[in-house]
């Protein structure tokens, strides 16, 4: 479990949310990770909607439907109607228990019941760990991508990993245990969620005019929120083999056609995301066209999710990936 306190600088209910979450953990294990945010852009990368915002693997248990994401002070409202600056300890360990923790409502789903946890790693989420200089190659690796279009060399790496005293590849080698990335044979970097170094079907022109490859549709959609940047996503329909285009602008979007939808599917068996998910999370031009697809691959579980739905799960899922 890794938790993740988000506030401004000098929050005065810092003490109060950190003693109540210590209170719930009774004593259990957990990564508990300050993070200040300093504006409203870094605001909406995060998922912050008010401080102290409280992530659990990701994901605000306490967020109230339609807030936006704030700087401001953050209340919550007991069960007896009372106000504090944190959640109470009832609350923070309901949510630790996962009672309370939020899954998207999905219309019409097709199988699988957690065909999502797949894009967070079972609830772990994409951003890597500070330490060990993970986080810090991790987000090199991102940030070369998104200028170049291209997956560094090691060697562009190793002043980055030389300041936690390691190689660039012993760094890399366990980015890809984890999942972060994937290497070739030779040890290069094939991919690195939401990024790819070689064709797939997905297309992305960054602005300024980058273009890029990613994994999969969310990985797509994933690669505005985390940039802060505007895109515009080329793809095709895996059944129709119809072009569709996505472009994302802040929280607006412009599809075409207007009515793709997203399918989220995960592979049975276990394995990295490359293997097991990212075949199976595409773009559809329509909802039929997206069950066809199911019906030909009884073998991959998964859903239908509409397009506010996909950008949702994507900005969760990359949106605080480059976050300091």
């Amino acid at each position: 479990m890794r938790i993740t306190v988000l506030t401004v600088p000098d929050c005065p209910n810092v003490p109060l949310v950190q003693e109540r979450i210590a209170a719930a953990l009774e004593g259990r294990a957990a990564d508990v990770e300050l993070v200040e945010v300093r504006d409203e852009a870094e605001a909406a990368r995060w998922g912050m909607t008010g401080s102290p915002t409280i992530l659990f693997d990701g994901v605000d248990p306490f967020t109230p439907e339609g807030a936006a994401p704030s700087v401001s002070c953050r209340l919550y409202r007991e069960a007896d109607g009372t106000v504090s600056g944190a959640p109470s300890v009832a609350a923070l360990r309901e949510a630790l228990a996962g009672a309370t923790l939020p899954r998207p409502a999905m219309p019409g789903g097709c199988c699988d019941a957690d065909a999502l946890d797949v894009v967070g790693r079972g609830g772990r989420g994409r951003r890597a760990p500070a330490e060990r200089g993970l986080r810090a190659v991790h987000q090199a690796v991102l940030r070369h991508f998104a200028a170049s279009g291209a997956a560094p060399e090691p060697a562009v790496l190793e002043p980055v990993a030389a300041e936690a005293g390691r190689t660039a590849r012993e760094v890399l080698d366990e980015l890809a245990a984890e999942d972060f990335l994937t290497l070739d044979e030779q040890g290069r970097i094939r991919a690195a969620y939401p990024f790819s170094a070689v064709p797939t079907r997905h297309r992305v022109r960054i602005e300024g005019g980058t273009e890029v490859w990613s994994m999969c549709a969310i990985d797509a959609l994933g690669i505005a929120p985390m940039l802060g940047r505007n895109v515009v996503i080329s793809s095709t329909d895996p059944v129709t083999r119809e072009a569709l285009t996505v472009a994302v602008q802040g929280k607006a979007m412009i599809w075409e056609p207007k009515n793709a939808v997203v399918f989220v599917g995960q592979r049975p068996g276990g394995g990295p995301a490359a293997t097991t998910c990212c075949d199976a999370l595409n773009f559809f031009t329509s909802d039929a066209s997206a069950r066809t697809w199911a019906k030909e691959h009884p073998q991959v579980p998964g859903r239908v999710i509409d397009q506010g739905q996909a950008l949702d799960v994507a900005q969760q899922t990359f949106g605080p990936l480059l976050a300091p």
